[in-house]
């Protein structure tokens, strides 16, 4: 074991991300491994929310929604993620969980599939994504059937009866990669939209939406973007796709929220995904972590990974190959 940390602290010495350790509040020596599941607190946060808790909302009170800004922080936050997914301005909003995100995308991307029904997914899914595809499939009774394959039996599933594939592109057991610009291909060649989670791959490695031609995408704030626990989720919608209808249809949604009006009409881009009021505070942290992380070489963060795992499975290996464990990650 000794060993194996003399062999990390050199690969430590020479690593360009080495300097972003002392951005983060962890204690001396330790090595944090649960990123995919909570981001470890940059030390910027603190602050951050120090001055969102006394002074804008302490002393600004409800002036804080145009003097700080809070009401344009879904867009504003979501724009900086677009940097990090590779989307544009205007295509990813901060709203909300990551499931109640996955029930909008999903229910958009139906409204854009008239005479569809299949929602498409693999067995051992996040839970989550797969609860949202049945309670929807319960929900709209016999207009909509979820089915799950399979891994490897999704793309020859893929028919003009599904209406949306809803894939992780980092598999959260396994770590496979999926190839998001292929998969999205062949959905588009039977007409079939794909809704992505990004949940354990924004942050981790490099994610290109636009260049893949994605549809749709959701993911988490509080893993490798480090907003901390339940932080707001956010959600991708192509531009050429702000015309669906996500169905949830909250005040914020609204094409103009602030005039009160008796019915629902939807905002014309990304904001048509908002629902209810931000979570101002969540915001606040999310945004720390979102800026902490564009400082930093997405590139390198995935090279540094890459990296490590390798010497970790060398470990492994040479050290526990004979007391049964086996490697399962492609």
């Amino acid at each position: 074991m000794n060993a194996a940390l003399h062999e990390v602290e050199q690969l430590d010495a020479q690593d360009p991300l080495r300097q972003f350790r002392d951005e983060f509040a962890l204690k001396d020596g330790m090595i944090y491994l649960d990123g995919n599941s909570l981001g470890a607190l940059p030390k910027v946060t603190l602050a951050r929310m120090e001055t969102t808790i006394r002074e804008e909302w302490g002393e600004g009170l409800i002036t804080s929604w145009l003097g700080a800004d809070w009401v344009n922080a879904p867009r504003r936050v979501g724009d900086k993620i677009a940097r990090l997914i590779g989307a544009k301005a205007g295509e990813v909003i901060v709203a909300d969980s990551t499931s109640v995100n996955i029930f909008k995308a999903l229910t958009a991307a139906l409204s854009l599939q008239e005479g569809r029904k299949i929602l498409l997914t693999e067995q051992t899914n996040f839970p989550t994504d797969v609860y949202m595809m049945q309670g929807l499939a319960s929900f709209a009774g016999t207009g909509v059937d979820c089915l799950a394959v399979g891994p490897d039996e999704v793309i020859g599933r893929l028919n003009e009866d599904v209406a949306v594939l809803l894939l992780t592109q980092v598999h959260y057991k396994t770590g496979q990669v999926r190839d998001m610009a292929e998969v999205t291909r062949r959905a588009h060649e039977v007409g079939a939209l794909v809704v992505w989670d990004l949940s354990h791959s924004a942050g981790a490695i490099e994610v290109d939406l636009n260049t893949a031609n994605a549809d749709f995408a959701v993911g988490c704030g509080y893993k490798f973007l480090n907003g901390g626990p339940g932080a707001p989720a956010y959600l991708f919608a192509a531009e050429r796709h702000h015309h669906a209808q996500p169905v949830l249809s909250g005040w914020f949604g609204h094409a103009r929220p602030f005039d009160f009006e008796e019915d629902y009409d939807a905002a014309g881009g990304i904001e048509r995904f908002l629902c209810g009021t931000p979570s101002v505070l969540g915001m606040a942290a999310l945004e720390c972590g979102i800026d902490l992380m564009l400082r930093a070489d997405i590139a390198e963060i995935r090279r540094k990974s890459v990296s490590l795992a390798e010497l970790f499975i060398e470990r492994m290996e040479n050290r526990c190959g004979d007391f049964g464990f086996e490697l399962v990650s492609p």
